[in-house]
């Protein structure tokens, strides 16, 4: 990931288009996260004030990047009739001010790979849409609403 983010042109809005993850408070530090019917928890460590039942939406997000590369890895091994077992250990660093990811490295492991076909799989391998999406950040927006008793704003 040494290339700098090019900022993504926000892309016109399709509603049927649209994915969805909802997440939902659990106590303390906990969430639960639903997607396409998928549940996932997420938690904090003890030390960060959480009860540390789950991973942490960062250890997500780095896993999400890290299992994109092997998905993409895979399925390059298949579509090249080679062992399709993968391997991906990735470390990372945080930064802040603001708080973030700062550094990501991921070693792949397979078992075999001919000499000729490795620049092809090292291309596919950087090419999973999350490293893209990396590459070329999505227009984000966040808003917030109110929806108990007493919200309405007079």
């Amino acid at each position: 990931m040494e290339a700098s983010p090019e900022r993504a042109a926000q892309p016109e809005r399709n509603d049927d288009r649209a994915a969805t993850v909802r997440v939902v408070h659990h106590g303390v530090d906990r969430f639960e996260v639903v997607v396409r019917g998928h549940r996932i928890s997420v938690d904090q460590p003890e030390e960060a004030g959480g009860e540390d039942t789950a991973a942490t939406p960062i250890e997500l997000f780095v896993s999400a990047l890290a299992a994109c590369v092997g998905f993409y890895g895979r399925r390059f091994l298949v579509r090249h009739h080679l062992p399709e077992h993968v391997e991906v250990d990735c470390r990372w660093w945080m930064e802040k001010a603001p708080s973030r990811v700062g550094a990501v490295e991921i070693s792949v492991s397979v078992p075999y790979l001919p000499p000729e076909v490795l620049d092809r799989f090292q291309r596919a391998i950087e090419h999973c849409t999350v490293h893209n999406t990396l590459l070329r950040p999505p227009h984000v927006e966040i808003s917030t609403k109110t929806t108990g008793a007493g919200s309405e704003v007079a």
